[in-house]
């Protein structure tokens, strides 16, 4: 069961808060309002902080502290903003967040056992139990997802049939506007060899000829670069500075293996072509948003100057609520969280009116 619902308190929230507090003491505005909760995250890519980074601007407004838990921490960069601990070493917390039931997340589960468990689709996930849902299911109190479509799949990934609530992705909080430049092709990399943090996505052969082909064709080929693709293998086109979803803005199209930022491309008004290994196993809604899919890299050419956008329907299951979705997600988490609620409540309570 998919829940598109937004709690009457969140929209309550979102009407009154310019308002509420004006004839409250400073105080006593302050008294009600929830105290930081401190979350630790464990995501199936142990070293990805790349999926938290979406979190960290409202979770600095709300002064939240979010950890995400790490094996060690050779596999973090310097500077990297997603604070990190390693079990051992992690803070005190008040909730564990996991983003799928891969072995990083569900050992962290394991060693955390008194901590309340919520799980949040950051990224994709195939719709096929993982071998160890079980361990989790059970435990967890929530669960959320960016889309309807990214909700199924996840429930499927965790074997359940509880409601997933539906947040909306951080990412889709800030959507720049579309100006698409002429004959500019966003090429939209996977990950060409696994390691430590995760797998790798077949397609990277296919997408490089690809990218030849549009080239041939008088294409200007930009590259969005998933966090752990080789940069070696990309370096002959020109490799965006910015995000993905940023970068998808000049584009008049994206072609790429696809992936969890396809539906926010798509939500940013670019349309997608997807390069489909035979090999490849991806949630049916990526796909869904795609104009074409190619598994040929002559059909390339001819398939990004046909893209265009699916239909309203189509995009709204795979896309879910856009901006906010940040705000939506920690709200979540908060409700479903002892210490947030015992917080609110003891505020609200010490007050005389």
């Amino acid at each position: 069961m998919i829940d598109t619902q937004l709690s009457r308190r969140s929209v309550l929230g979102g009407l009154l808060g310019g308002t509420a507090g004006a004839g409250l003491a400073g105080s006593a505005a302050w008294a009600r309002r929830p105290r930081p909760l401190r979350a630790l995250i464990a995501t199936n890519e142990p070293w990805g902080t790349y999926h938290v980074a979406p979190l960290l601007d409202e979770a600095l407004r709300r002064r939240w502290d979010l950890t995400q838990l790490v094996p060690d921490y050779a596999g973090v960069d310097p500077g990297d903003p997603v604070q990190v601990a390693t079990p051992a070493d992690a803070p005190e917390a008040d909730l564990l967040v996991v983003t799928g039931a891969g072995d990083w997340p569900a050992d962290c589960a394991a060693r955390f056992r008194r901590l309340p468990l919520n799980a949040s689709a950051l990224a994709y996930q195939l719709p096929v139990e993982a071998p160890r849902a079980r361990e989790l299911r059970r435990r967890v109190r929530l669960f959320t997802a960016s889309s309807p479509a990214e909700g199924r799949a996840f429930a499927d990934c965790f074997g359940t049939r509880r409601p997933v609530r539906v947040v909306g992705s951080p990412q889709t909080d800030d959507l720049p506007q579309r100006r698409p430049e002429r004959d500019l092709v966003l090429v939209l990399t996977s990950v060409t060899r696994p390691d430590l943090t995760g797998d790798a996505a077949p397609g990277t052969e296919l997408l490089l000829r690809s990218a030849e082909r549009l080239a041939a064709a008088g294409k200007r080929v930009l590259v969005g670069l998933h966090p752990r693709e080789d940069r070696s293998l990309w370096e002959r086109y020109e490799i965006s500075t910015v995000p993905s979803v940023i970068a998808s803005a000049r584009a008049e199209a994206a072609i790429g293996i696809p992936g969890t930022v396809f539906p926010l491309v798509a939500a940013v008004g670019t349309p997608l072509v997807g390069c489909v290994d035979r090999e490849l196993s991806v949630p049916d809604y990526l796909l869904s948003v795609c104009s074409a899919t190619i598994t040929d890299p002559a059909e390339a050419p001819d398939a990004v100057d046909a893209a265009e956008l699916p239909d309203p329907a189509t995009l709204s299951d795979a896309v879910g609520p856009v901006d906010g979705s940040a705000d939506r997600l920690l709200d979540a988490w908060r409700e479903r969280t002892p210490a947030g609620r015992a917080a609110a409540l003891s505020g609200a309570g010490s007050q005389s009116v």
